[in-house]
């Protein structure tokens, strides 16, 4: 896959784990949508780390968290989750929306 691709798919996750901070899911909901969430922005940022690497590394490193985030129970706590959301949310969204301009590549 290429970088554009790569970095449109972080930033589309990113922008849904910011609005999901917002969305009153239950705890196993919350789980479900960091896990899942949390595998793809990972898979996605460890694959643009050769052509973006701090966009990649930043992508991949916020995905593992989401993915850790989902089993730690303080952070299943609204306030708790609704931070950790948000946070990773606006990371992940930066480095995925950042990745797209600045190669030949993400451009074409």
């Amino acid at each position: 896959m290429n970088v554009k691709v790569n970095a449109w798919v972080n930033g589309i996750l990113g922008t849904w784990i910011f609005i999901a901070a917002f969305l009153n899911f239950s705890a196993i909901g919350n789980m479900w949508d960091n896990l899942i969430v949390g595998i793809i922005v990972a898979t996605f940022g460890f694959s643009m780390f050769k052509s973006k690497p701090w966009q990649g590394w930043v992508s991949g490193i916020m995905g593992v968290w989401l993915v850790v985030a989902a089993f730690i129970p303080g952070l299943q706590v609204d306030n708790g989750n609704m931070w950790n959301e948000i946070i990773s949310g606006i990371i992940i969204a930066i480095a995925g929306y950042g990745a797209l301009g600045t190669d030949s590549e993400a451009v074409s």
